[in-house]
């Protein structure tokens, strides 16, 4: 088992930028893809970004080109650099890890002017 911690979130006007981080307690591992998920009020979970054991990425259309996902094995941290963020980004985001089924505890981003 892996235990998730995100940092980083925060209250943020539109067309600003966060870093999120999620340190693992345990060793994330070169093989474990890891991800980040969101979840606005009165929604679902829905996914955002993926890294891969092999460096590939994935992404919400919604997120494309805004967003960066990035890992750092050596620090056992992974990273979500977001980038332009809109009002729509307003959401809890979790750090999540394929291998193993763990999630964070969540990160508050608020997009408000």
């Amino acid at each position: 088992q892996v235990h998730l911690v995100e940092s980083g979130g925060g209250l943020v006007q539109p067309g600003g930028s966060l870093r999120l981080s999620c340190a693992a307690s345990g060793t994330i591992g070169s093989l474990s893809a890891m991800g980040w998920f969101r979840q606005a009020p009165g929604k679902q979970r829905e996914f955002v970004a993926r890294i891969r054991s092999n460096g590939n990425t994935d992404y919400a259309d919604s997120v494309k080109g805004r967003f960066t996902i990035s890992r750092d094995n050596a620090k056992n941290t992974v990273y979500l650099q977001m980038n332009s963020l809109k009002s729509e980004d307003t959401a809890v985001y979790y750090c999540y890890d394929f291998r193993t089924n763990s999630w964070g505890q969540g990160t508050q981003v608020t997009v408000s002017s």
